[in-house]
């Protein structure tokens, strides 16, 4: 297999390293900056490096696009012109709905988001492991090729990482919230002022920790915040609303409201970062459906909104090709019984497999 990198930096450089060093696929890089080709190399991040993207893409099967959000709807242009018919373009941007808006009518494009990153930039930091028990988010539609996202799902556990499709207006509504609006709050709290003359505000560890994304890279994240603005808006006014509560019941001066308050925001926090349990054992799923375009992205985007996650799939068409089986991998008891009904209430014949059939 021959995977395209365009733009090999620490998330892209990250990604043929591991695609090297699993023996996944022979990996051609590209970028801007041909003076950087050399060390893309010498690190170990691409066998080859291209003069251009038509070069990168040429016969490959999987091209990722590894850019900022700013720039990928001119990148995906330009790989899916120079790809293959039987090739996959997918990209790592944080923000996707603009993006799948602009290319999504080809099937060939589906969106991507590894939820994966470290405080350095660079190809010099890339990592093997960089992705490995990551969640990463793959945004098909109803027009994405089932065989193409099937292909790119798998490339994307084989790297390590938890692929998991959603929606992609409903993953910029959830980012907005878990990553982008703790960067609003960080720059708002930055800029509210220094209190006392001695200015305590500047040693307080809360306020420290609370700023610590203030200002970061300005050029990457206002293309952030524009491409995702709606969703960002009414993430903070949710938290406008929150703030109105909370000085409502922090002005009412009664101690034991404030606990309870405090006390039920205690609660949430435990939830946000308990670890997640046991997966558990794994059932297969075989799914009976006819041969019709974006019958793979309606499963695997109904199952994401459900909460299931697919660890594996498989796809068996029938010779004629007018119809097939599906095969999904879910962990968990409860997972497969919700995994179930979900797909029987989209119609769909499925049965769960028994060990050993």
């Amino acid at each position: 297999m021959k995977l395209a990198v365009l733009g090999v930096g620490l998330i892209g450089g990250s990604i043929g390293l591991a695609a090297r060093q699993r023996g996944l696929a022979e990996v051609v890089g590209w970028v801007r900056r041909p003076e950087r080709a050399a060390e893309c190399v010498e690190t170990g991040a691409v066998d080859r490096m291209a003069d251009s993207i038509e070069e990168a893409c040429a016969d490959a099967d999987i091209v990722v696009c590894c850019a900022a959000v700013g720039g990928l709807v001119e990148m995906g242009r330009r790989a899916l012109d120079a790809s293959p018919e039987g090739c996959v373009v997918t990209d790592v941007g944080s923000t996707k709905r603009e993006l799948v808006e602009a290319l999504a009518s080809d099937q060939r494009f589906i969106g991507g988001h590894p939820l994966a990153g470290a405080e350095t930039a660079g190809v010099a930091n890339a990592r093997a492991d960089l992705y490995e028990g990551a969640r990463w988010y793959l945004t098909p539609t109803s027009g994405s090729s089932g065989i193409l996202l099937d292909r790119l799902q798998r490339f994307v556990k084989d790297l390590g990482a938890r692929p998991t499709a959603i929606d992609a207006a409903e993953h910029d509504e959830a980012v907005a919230v878990v990553s982008h609006l703790p960067h609003v709050f960080a720059n708002q709290l930055a800029t509210q002022g220094r209190p006392g003359t001695e200015r305590l505000g500047a040693l307080a560890p809360s306020l420290r920790d609370g700023t610590r994304v203030a200002g970061s890279n300005p050029g990457i994240w206002g293309e952030i915040f524009a491409t995702n603005h709606e969703a960002v808006v009414a993430a903070i006014r949710t938290s406008i609303a929150g703030l109105e509560e909370a000085a409502e019941v922090i002005g009412s001066a009664d101690p034991e409201r404030i606990a309870e308050w405090q006390a039920a925001a205690g609660h949430e926090r435990a939830v946000l970062s308990a670890a997640e349990s046991e997966a558990g054992a794994t059932h297969e799923l075989r799914v009976l459906v006819s041969n019709q375009p974006g019958v793979l992205a309606e499963l695997a985007l109904a199952l994401g909104r459900a909460g299931v996650n697919i660890t594996d799939m498989s796809l068996d068409p029938a010779p004629d090709m007018s119809s097939g089986a599906i095969s999904l991998w879910v962990a968990g008891d409860g997972e497969a019984e919700k995994a179930q009904a979900c797909i029987s209430g989209l119609g769909h014949s499925v049965t769960m497999v028994e060990a050993g059939q």
